[in-house]
């Protein structure tokens, strides 16, 4: 019975010496090792020395590309008998917008009679006149003036055809406002029942195709010397704030806005499933390159913990290292790193926070 108590002291003794080992050494860990499973999802990333880029944020809206925005005014004045869109409504190139009775289409109608019956007596006088010359009753000038009053009176018809198609008259004095090009209805100044005058110099619809637009950024004077043509923007929006529209510096307006006191930029944006809409407010972001370079990982590859940043070295599936590091900027998916990181060491850019968790927790 004593031996094995002696026995028990002795495991105990060396327990605890174990134990004081572990703890006067908190920095030894067991050994780790990446499962086959964490393996295949883990990714990597090499730190690289790149051009040190800065970002600069702007407020703006989307507008449409103004060479593909057509205002439409009404050719004539009359009254409204309908209209068949309404505001927003996305319409195709030859479709009736609206349809108007007027006045003024009665007197191209009777335009269009007249010159028809002309037509028709000139030609007759044709006929009679290539008769009598025929029986040498006149004289050959008598046929060539009687053919130029044929020619007159074909001209005279085909003009008012032309007109016929432009104004997209119908029978009854009816005139049908037609889109000009597919697009959305973006303005709309016309209802129902309406009476327009002859002398109205307001336009009645815009339309707008806006597969791409534009995205306008009021930049202040303090950051104007830093937008050059053809740097990078990122377009965010109210209604897409996890979505970003990528585009470039395009156009520089060199005026100020006496109003906002702002120089305008523009950036061409391409709109797929036209999610962008005329009007919307928008958060630029405009960045470019400085005279430097720095070391650069990629963004998702930063654990932040305890107000401090680290990131995880990965040389093997047995060798993984956290590392403190100190953030110098970060633009977009980019950090640039001032301190703790070479060129061409690999950091861990997906479980990198469940790594990190296994090796400090």
């Amino acid at each position: 019975m004593k031996s094995k108590i002696i026995f028990g002291i002795a495991f105990l003794n060396l327990l605890c010496t174990s134990c004081k080992k572990e703890f006067e050494n908190p920095d030894i860990k067991s050994s780790f090792a990446l499962s086959n499973t964490m393996l295949k999802t883990t990714t990597t990333a090499e730190a690289k020395v790149v051009p040190l880029k800065n970002e600069l944020n702007f407020y703006g809206k989307i507008t449409a590309d103004n060479n593909k925005m057509i205002d439409i005014y009404p050719l004539v004045g009359g009254s409204v008998i309908k209209v068949n869109v309404e505001l927003g409504d996305y319409v195709k190139k030859g479709q009736v917008l609206a349809t108007i009775k007027s006045t003024d289409i009665a007197d191209f109608e009777k335009q269009s009679i007249d010159a028809k019956n002309d037509l028709l007596v000139a030609k007759n006088n044709l006929k009679v006149a290539q008769e009598l010359f025929a029986g040498k009753l006149n004289a050959e000038r008598d046929v060539l003036q009687a053919k130029s009053e044929v020619n007159k009176a074909q001209s005279q018809l085909r003009k008012i055809q032309e007109t016929y198609k432009i104004y997209n008259i119908k029978a009854g004095s009816i005139y049908e406002v037609t889109a000009p090009i597919s697009g959305f209805i973006i303005q709309k100044n016309i209802n129902q029942d309406m009476l327009l005058r002859n002398d109205r110099s307001d336009n009645i619809f815009d339309i707008a195709e806006i597969s791409e637009v534009w995205a306008m950024a009021n930049v202040n004077e303090t950051d104007i010397n830093k937008i050059k043509l053809g740097i990078d923007a990122s377009v965010t929006t109210l209604s897409y704030p996890d979505k970003i529209f990528k585009g470039k510096v395009d156009k520089i307006f060199n005026i100020i806005d006496p109003e906002t006191k702002a120089m305008q930029t523009r950036i061409k944006l391409q709109n797929p499933g036209f999610l962008l809409k005329p009007e919307m407010n928008a958060n630029i972001k405009l960045s470019y390159s400085e005279d430097q370079s720095m070391i650069a990982v990629p963004s998702n590859a930063i654990v932040f913990d305890k107000s401090k940043n680290f990131v995880m070295i990965f040389k093997d599936r047995h060798n993984i290292e956290t590392r403190q590091i100190e953030v110098y900027r970060i633009v977009g998916d980019t950090t640039y790193i001032s301190n703790g990181l070479k060129e061409n060491e690999k950091v861990i850019t997906n479980n990198q926070l469940f790594i990190y968790r296994a090796l400090n927790d």
